[in-house]
């Protein structure tokens, strides 16, 4: 696989480098790593050399992985909902620029020169098939993390930590950032700090008040569907949700 600089990728910038081969084509970081070649993208490459391992998360989970730059995440992309029997991993093409993989790659990218708390983007790779293509994103794992949803299950969610949350939800409103699916999952906390994952089909948008508390509806949806509630309504609203809102004004009118 040669490399080569994508004049018919847009947005291409000194921070990636395109390479082009059988096994697809692959968007990098030269600046994480000088080289990124098909095998980065295969987990049974990882496995044969002793150093994959799985965890639950995402739609069919994530892989682990040990690579030249340390423990990454590697994970494929697929759907989810009624038409993931129909289609699968397959996803219509309509320009390299536009795939799921290229955009959320760029997008981290982005969203770290802003200074916003979100993985390392390693590499990406898609695979044509005709009209459709599939695609895999690695990013630098997030060293002893949990999710959110994790600590909620094991040992709850407390007034300063849910504070946290939401003050770290408003930082990335406050830069119009909207998340496709904002739920306990896609928050990790870390001894560093708390962090936003997965931005497949985020993007950024003029901040406004509507979709704003739609995201924050959907993450109340998915601390209440894991248990948040339970059979005590009022204390998940005095002792969660109201200081994660507490945390959330505050911070995004600063």
């Amino acid at each position: 696989m040669n490399a080569d600089s994508a004049p018919d990728v847009p947005g291409t910038s000194m921070r990636e480098q395109v390479r082009r081969g059988a096994e697809g084509v692959i968007l990098f970081d030269p600046g994480v790593f000088p080289q990124v070649d098909g095998d980065w993208f295969d987990p049974d490459y990882w496995r044969r050399h002793g150093v994959l391992k799985t965890q639950k998360g995402g739609r069919g989970g994530v892989a682990v992985i040990e690579t030249p730059v340390g423990e990454c995440v590697l994970r494929h992309y697929r759907r989810g909902g009624a038409v993931a029997v129909l289609m699968g991993d397959l996803y219509l093409w309509t320009g390299a620029a536009r795939t799921r993989c290229f955009a959320e790659f760029r997008l981290l990218q982005g969203l770290r020169a802003r200074g916003l708390p979100v993985p390392e983007p390693v590499a990406v790779c898609y695979r044509r098939r005709a009209l459709w293509y599939s695609a895999d994103l690695i990013t630098r794992r997030i060293a002893r993390a949990e999710t959110l949803a994790e600590r909620l299950t094991v040992n709850g969610i407390g007034t300063e930590l849910a504070e946290e949350v939401g003050a770290l939800v408003a930082r990335f409103h406050r830069e119009g950032v909207w998340h496709a699916d904002l739920n306990a999952h896609n928050i990790l906390i870390a001894p560093n700090g708390l962090f936003l994952i997965d931005f497949d089909r985020g993007r950024l948008r003029a901040p406004a008040e509507g979709w704003r508390l739609a995201n924050l509806q959907r993450l109340r949806r998915s601390l209440i569907k894991l248990g948040a509630m339970e059979d005590q309504p009022d204390a998940f609203e005095q002792r969660i949700w109201a200081p994660l809102q507490r945390g959330y004004e505050r911070t995004f009118s600063a």
